[in-house]
């Protein structure tokens, strides 16, 4: 019987191309002093020209959006010019530097690599595939730190010997291939889109690879103090109303909104059923997959438990199956992730062309229901490239695609929101009297947002933004949702971006009644603690599954029943059911099937869904195992591909529940972990005793057999 820790889906932005760097830099880290070296050029920190965005002069939403209907048998309610000074300090330093000749590029040999004995030796001993496994899924430990260190350091070394972007990234493409780190054209396709603006990011930045990884990989790769990406948001200056020490529970058979959470469509538009599904690429089940070794290696119909992203007839299918099922929805949380997992092929027209269909499939289907979208990190190409505001030249600027989400989201958002979406993709709504939806762009937090080294201090100014419309909601005394795409205490999210959010929803406790996210695939949940005190839980997070397969999962989605319009309105989540389609059994009776799979209230046995209900649901899940497992597999959508979850896993997946906070897991999660490890000691202990009191009952009973059983008579 396997056993394996639940796997958090994210995109791969350079995983292969940090991946190509890595073995050389660690087999020949004793030859290549500048990776290790302790004596590191003071940084000299170039600070980007910043714009005179005012956040208090922008319009703002202030007239209801949302005209609720009535339902029957309910009431519902460009880099600064001093770039070019820093370039000229680097090319200062390189020549007054000595750098050690790479002992597996041969010079001589053209553009021809060669690999030493010792450097053979170590690509075996190297596993290069953990890399690629824990980048992929964001379960980053040592070996990827030391990996991205090693590879960071080499492509540094690189930049300041002098190569160009060209000879670059063709390196790159070379390590790719030669490691059998993925198909020649992945290995191509990746040095194209993501070389050019790692290399742009790495010639502006001083920082070494130290600094660099553990800004990318977090508490994975040490918290290497960096004093360029420390900031703080400014809070005005207004007492914090008093905390209530419960929050009161909403009334029974009041108003309520019905409301639709659907996230990660990663629509495919390429998916061939039939094709392999068993390819060796990020992506599978697309003609240029090839053909399946046999019968079992090909693509369902409706989908793939592997690699596999969403077929449009599945996609089309549960639209329909929604807009029949749930005819009272009153508006739909959108939360990013269109395109599919082809990182490597894509382009800005062909994710902008998927974003317009998906939009008009939308529109079409829930003609006259409002929308609420939030910007995933698949949107952009290359995936995860969200450059901020100040870098605006048209060559390399976000603008392409914020313009258009401007054009397409208007179909739903007022037009007050149009200046926050075409500088970050972030706006706030007010939907009804006294209820605002804010959303934002959790690609600010990204950290594999390789333009945050530029600078990371609040991109695009949205966090003080987010404070300005928060502290402008608590005087109107409006109740806020907040709407994302990473939720903010994912392991993708950048530590100080989140840290500083973590505070704001803890100021704000008394507005912001209930966050929604996706990114993970998973259906799961993330508790907000004030941060002086841990045992006061403020706020909750849901994160909704995801339509995708990919991989190992159902196709999904969520129905939430929010406090409607009353005078004693709570904006509270009353409970949600999670939705789902069984892909294996639609592939072989030909036809899905789309069920409930369960209810928070009912299969928890939650009172109700504040968030101190939520806290006394992450202890009972950690010291009784049926409820657990029950919780497991709610988690991977029912999937039948899921894995076996020991207690390394159970404490993976709850301490993720219990972080609201990136990268700071041993803050929260140690009564978590020690209570599990204490009851996995005592089923250790409670199996070894039931063994050894079976044994000696055994030879016990062996002793009152007759004497010649004995061989004694």
């Amino acid at each position: 019987m396997t056993q394996a820790m639940p796997q958090r889906r994210s995109s791969r932005q350079i995983c292969w191309l940090i991946a190509t760097l890595v073995v050389a830099g660690l087999t020949a880290s004793e030859a290549l002093p500048f990776l290790y070296t302790n004596a590191r050029t003071p940084i000299n920190w170039t600070q980007p020209e910043l714009d005179d965005w005012q956040v208090e002069v922008q319009p703002r939403s202030i007239l209801p959006h949302v005209e609720l209907k009535r339902h029957a048998n309910r009431t519902n309610s460009q880099p600064a010019d001093s770039d070019a000074e820093f370039l000229e300090r680097l090319r200062a330093l390189r020549q007054n530097r000595t750098s050690p000749r790479m002992l597996w590029y041969d010079a001589a040999a053209g553009d021809g690599l060669t690999y030493p004995p010792f450097v053979d030796k170590a690509l075996k001993l190297f596993n290069l595939k953990q890399v690629a496994f824990e980048i992929e899924n964001s379960v980053l430990s040592k070996v990827s730190c030391t990996a991205c260190k090693a590879g960071a350091g080499l492509l540094q070394h690189y930049i300041k010997s002098g190569k160009t972007d060209a000879e670059l990234m063709k390196m790159i493409a070379q390590y790719c291939t030669n490691l059998s780190i993925q198909s020649p054209r992945v290995c191509e396709g990746v040095a194209q889109l993501f070389g050019s603006e790692v290399i742009y990011v790495l010639q502006r930045v001083n920082l070494g690879p130290d600094e660099l990884c553990s800004f990318i990989i977090g508490d994975g790769c040490g918290d290497v103090y960096n004093p360029y990406h420390e900031w703080e948001v400014v809070f005005p200056p207004v007492p914090k109303p008093p905390r209530l020490s419960e929050l009161p529970m909403p009334l029974e058979a009041a108003p309520f909104f019905k409301v639709l959470h659907i996230s990660d469509t990663h629509y495919d538009p390429h998916y061939v059923e039939g094709a392999n599904a068993d390819c060796n690429e990020p992506l599978c089940c697309r003609l240029s997959s090839g053909r399946p070794a046999n019968p079992n290696a090909a693509a369902g119909k409706w989908g793939d438990y592997r690699k596999c992203d969403t077929p449009k007839r599945t996609v089309d299918n549960m639209l329909e199956h929604i807009a029949e099922t749930h005819k009272d929805i009153d508006y739909i949380l959108w939360t990013g992730d269109l395109p599919p997992h082809d990182v490597w092929n894509q382009t800005k027209q062909e994710n902008l062309e998927i974003i317009k269909e998906t939009v008009k499939q939308m529109t079409e289907k829930f003609p006259g229901v409002p929308i609420f979208p939030a910007l995933g990190n698949h949107e952009s190409a290359p995936v995860n490239s969200f450059p901020p505001p100040y870098v605006n030249q048209v060559d390399i600027s976000i603008n392409w695609l914020y313009d258009e989400l401007d054009v397409q989201w208007r179909r739903w958002l007022p037009q007050s929101v149009s200046h926050t979406v075409r500088r970050g993709a972030f706006y706030s709504v007010l939907v009804r009297p006294g209820f605002r939806i804010i959303s934002l762009n959790m690609n600010y937090c990204n950290n594999k947002n390789w333009w945050l080294l530029l600078n990371s201090t609040d991109p695009a100014t949205e966090l003080q933004w987010f404070i300005y419309e928060l502290q402008s909601a608590e005087f109107s005394n409006e109740k806020v949702h907040v709407i994302g795409h990473i939720p903010p205490g994912h392991s993708d999210c950048l530590k100080v971006w989140s840290r500083n959010f973590y505070k704001i929803i803890s100021r704000y406790e008394s507005t912001i009644t209930a966050q929604f996210y996706g990114h993970t695939h998973f259906d799961e949940f993330e508790m907000f603690y004030d941060p002086h005190d841990l045992t006061h839980s403020n706020s909750i997070a849901y994160i909704g599954p995801s339509v995708s397969p990919y991989y190992d999962l159902n196709p999904g989605y969520r129905i939430y029943y929010v406090d409607g319009d009353h005078d004693t309105t709570t904006r509270l989540v009353i409970d949600h059911e999670s939705w789902i389609m069984n892909l294996k059994e639609a592939n072989l009776y030909g036809y899905p099937i789309w069920y409930k799979l369960y209810t928070a209230r009912a299969a928890y046995n939650m009172k109700a869904l504040r968030p101190s209900d939520w806290n006394k649901l992450l202890n009972d899940l950690t010291d009784n195992q049926e409820l657990f497992e029950m919780y497991y597999k709610n988690y991977w959508k029912n999937s039948p591909a899921r894995p076996t979850c020991d207690a390394e896993c159970k404490k993976r997946m709850l301490c993720d529940c219990k972080s609201g906070r990136s990268h700071d897991r041993r803050h929260f999660c140690a009564d978590v972990e020690s209570k599990i490890d204490e009851g996995s000691s005592k089923s250790w202990k409670n199996w070894l005793y039931r063994g050894l009191s079976n044994s000696y009952s055994l030879i016990s009973s062996i002793t009152y057999l007759p004497k010649y059983l004995l061989s004694y008579g």
